[in-house]
């Protein structure tokens, strides 16, 4: 991973910890069902832009360098290990 990425994943995961925490004091005190909900439904969403950054980059350094090798082989693992993570994605 990029070190500019790795910086941004870092403080963004950082974040959702802190939501995640929040959502504990919620429910530790009882907060409206709908607020948690809410709540739960926003770190959802943290974690699918960080999954996506990811990803991008993923495909952009690591597949694009399989592409670019030349090496068969190489090229049908990075597309046998896509195919097999966009599988358990959609669960």
């Amino acid at each position: 991973m990029r070190n500019e990425l790795k910086a941004s994943v870092t403080k963004r995961l950082s974040r959702i910890e802190g939501q995640v925490r929040g959502l504990a004091r919620m429910v530790e005190d009882d907060r409206y069902c709908i607020d948690i909900i809410t709540q739960i439904a926003a770190v959802r969403a943290a974690l699918r832009r960080a999954e996506d950054e990811i990803l991008k980059d993923h495909v952009a350094h690591c597949v694009e360098h399989a592409v670019a090798s030349g090496d068969r082989a190489d090229q049908r693992d990075k597309i046998a290990e896509l195919v097999a993570l966009i599988g358990r994605v959609e669960r």
